[in-house]
């Protein structure tokens, strides 16, 4: 494996997820209809989606997901736990991996010089994720304490990017915005159940609206979007 086969360095995936506010989460029961809706949304305006790997036949919408990606939008995994994983999900063409948890994956992947979004919880997992070469932590389930719990895991670590992840809505993402978290990951409230075969057009109707909560956010705040 070799930084190469990410076609990102983790700077840039960090600087672009500061920017885009938003990260798509597929998981479903079906791996073509997970290409499709990772598809979809990119061509709705997301520029990072990623697969997860419990979706049956997920290294195989991995690739075909980057093979039809728009310009400038990105694929990855979700639920990468092991080296294995990590070495499957480049062998596919993945851009960069997601953790749900301190797993050994977030090391070798790393190392390699592959981008990862970390999984955490407490303050000790976080700080424990950016030890091991962590791009940014995926706080999960951020719904178990909400915008309230992140401020107060991020005021020690001012310098860790957070990324809110699980029960995170359309009323939901701002709060996580305002905050601190660089972005939030948008699985079910997102994709519905279009990764297993569900409507893409109510799906993609979501998409917008989300798309339209990060420009207004940017426009109130005066920051990049």
């Amino acid at each position: 494996m070799t930084s190469q086969n990410a076609a990102v360095t983790p700077a840039e995936l960090l600087a672009g997820i500061r920017q885009a506010r938003l990260v798509g989460i597929v998981r479903g029961n079906d791996g073509g209809a997970a290409a499709k809706a990772a598809l979809a949304a990119m061509e709705e305006g997301f520029q990072y989606v990623e697969i997860a790997l419990t979706t049956p036949n997920a290294l195989e919408a991995i690739r075909e997901v980057r093979a039809a990606a728009p310009a400038g939008c990105l694929v990855g995994a979700g639920t990468v736990l092991s080296q294995a994983d990590v070495e499957h999900v480049t062998a596919a063409g993945g851009q960069f991996i997601v953790t749900p948890s301190l797993a050994p994956s977030i090391s070798e992947a790393a190392n390699a010089g592959i981008p990862v979004l970390a999984g955490a919880l407490t303050p000790s997992e976080a700080y424990e994720a950016m030890e091991r070469g962590a791009t940014a932590i995926k706080l999960f389930p951020a719904s178990i304490g909400g915008p309230g719990y992140l401020k107060a895991v991020r005021d020690p670590f001012p310098d860790i990017p957070f990324i809110a992840v699980g029960g995170v809505g359309l009323d939901e993402a701002a709060g996580y915005w305002e905050a601190g978290a660089i972005a939030v990951g948008l699985g079910g409230p997102l994709f519905g159940t279009a990764a297993s075969g569900g409507d893409l057009s109510d799906m993609r109707d979501r998409a917008r609206r989300f798309l339209g909560l990060a420009a207004e956010f940017a426009a109130r705040t005066g920051t990049p979007s």
